[in-house]
């Protein structure tokens, strides 16, 4: 299999994670009675994950501690960690009010709306990719796509 193939079908996995990432934790807000709370749930589980891959691949916190004090990045580099709380928490509350699919979906034109601003400036040090026409065309279509799954009677 090559790159992009293996590339493509593991974001197409986790993109299918995200819905029911938001029902699952919208259902917990909803019976917590508290989207916060089901978001610093998430959030701590995710960071329990996240650590064990960490120190399984790449070892012991003195070689952590090394690199991180070799690297050299921007701030904004760190500032991540706020899109995914915020994420996080309006989907946690919102999916339940809105529904899965209406919260998502503009999920999706937001992020249509990013990735095409940051490949055509190249912004954060990605690699840049100038809007074409042909890209254009692919980003309205698939904007219109996300209006059409739309479930208005939610609203």
């Amino acid at each position: 299999m090559n790159s992009s193939l293996f590339y493509a079908l593991l974001m197409l996995v986790a993109g299918l994670g995200i819905p029911v990432m938001a029902t699952l934790n919208g259902g917990l807000g909803t019976r917590l009675q508290s989207p916060a709370l089901a978001a610093v749930i998430l959030l701590a589980v995710g960071f329990v994950l996240a650590t064990s891959y960490l120190l399984t691949t790449e070892g012991l916190p003195s070689k952590l501690y090394q690199a991180t004090t070799q690297a050299s990045a921007p701030w904004y580099f760190y500032t991540g960690g706020f899109f995914v709380v915020f994420y996080i928490l309006t989907i946690t509350w919102v999916a339940p009010r809105f529904g899965v699919a209406n919260a998502v979906a503009f999920v999706l034109l937001g992020q249509l709306i990013a990735m095409s601003i940051i490949d055509h400036f190249g912004l954060m040090g990605a690699q840049q990719f100038s809007l074409s026409v042909q890209r254009v065309v692919g980003l309205l279509l698939m904007a219109v796509g996300v209006f059409l799954v739309l479930d208005r009677s939610s609203s």
